[in-house]
């Protein structure tokens, strides 16, 4: 179901427009709202391969989507009570800062600027990034500071775009950006040969990779030129609705860690191993209350949606066609940066 825009875009008029179309109600009230509609809005990319794409049923697909369902797992203790709404970058912020979406799920850069001047709150990291470069591999170049000169396919009014710059100038070098809406367009760009590299996010160019005619005469250079903490977003000013967020996620990390999964969690939550385990899971304490929340209501993300490494596993990792490694995104005692809070 894609949801339809209460608004449009302009040069001049586009921010005028999004003051007279923000909700007159507080957006402190999320919570209660989502729970009063009975579902969940959530604003995910157009379509990225293991990230937020519809498969061939039409069933959203994807990192981005499964944290979206957590959320409503969390919520709702039904994880397909979401609508999902296809938002291009431009669009993303707008659909959020207007309430079209209660939460954006799709792959957006934590940054300064967006935290701190939007009026967006984000919510934690789902994924560790960075940008790389993709080249087709008869052009026999092996890294990014061979790049001098070239034509460069990147997506309009994103974080890449500024590193782009960022990198060519560091590195005294010239390119031509060529620009485009939506991530599938710049894939095509680069295909047809409009342009020599194709810069994203790593997992993007994975995923794009797939998309092109020939996946195997293109090579991604190992250089990554940012960093790029991918994570979901809500308006400021509603602190519980960033708070039930944040929790979702560390849940599907403290599941994890403590090896509970969806195949075992009805065992773990009737014979926790641990005194953590049966906080996580609702058989102590009140911790789901305190949010506003049933307190079963990690165990309904676990039991229904999986842990973060089953999230991983299944769209982005070794079981996915993309098959990335876990890399920063392992949990810290492997190694990684994933570190969920502790309940308790």
């Amino acid at each position: 179901m894609t949801i339809k825009r209460p608004w449009a875009w302009g040069a001049t008029s586009g921010l005028l427009l999004l003051a007279t179309m923000l909700p007159s109600t507080s957006f402190g009230a999320t919570l209660d709202e989502v729970k009063s509609r009975g579902q969940l809005r959530c604003g995910v990319s157009d379509g990225l391969a293991g990230f937020s794409s519809p498969d061939s049923k039409g069933q959203w697909q994807g990192i981005d989507v499964d944290f979206c369902r957590a959320v409503a797992a969390a919520v709702l203790g039904d994880p397909s009570k979401v609508t999902f709404a296809p938002l291009t970058a431009k669009e993303r912020f707008t659909a959020l800062q207007s309430g079209e979406v209660d939460l954006l799920s799709r792959n957006t850069t934590w940054t300064a600027s967006r935290d701190n001047s939007m009026g967006l709150t984000f919510a934690g990291v789902t994924f560790y990034d960075g940008q790389g470069m993709m080249v087709r591999k008869d052009l026999g170049i092996s890294s990014a500071k061979e790049l001098d000169g070239a034509s460069v396919c990147v997506a309009a009014g994103t974080t890449t775009e500024l590193n782009l710059a960022d990198y060519f100038r560091a590195n005294d070098m010239a390119y031509n950006a060529v620009s485009f809406d939506e991530s599938d367009q710049t894939a095509a760009g680069f295909d047809s040969g409009r342009c020599d590299v194709l810069t994203s996010d790593s997992s993007q160019l994975a995923a794009l990779r797939l998309q092109l005619s020939d996946p195997d005469s293109v090579v991604i250079l190992p250089e990554r030129i940012s960093k790029e903490p991918l994570g979901p977003v809500v308006r400021q000013g509603d602190e519980q609705w960033m708070k039930v967020v944040r929790w979702t996620l560390y849940a599907l990390l403290d599941a994890e860690e403590s090896g509970i999964t969806s195949d075992n969690v009805d065992q773990m939550r009737d014979s926790p191993k641990t005194p953590d385990d049966a906080r996580l899971l609702g058989k102590d304490g009140n911790f789901g209350e305190q949010m506003g929340l049933s307190n079963d209501w990690a165990y309904n993300i676990i039991k229904q949606v999986g842990n973060y490494g089953e999230l991983f596993e299944r769209n982005v990792g070794a079981d996915s066609p993309l098959e990335l490694e876990r890399g920063p995104n392992a949990l810290w005692s492997d190694g990684g940066l994933q570190y969920g809070m502790p309940v308790r």
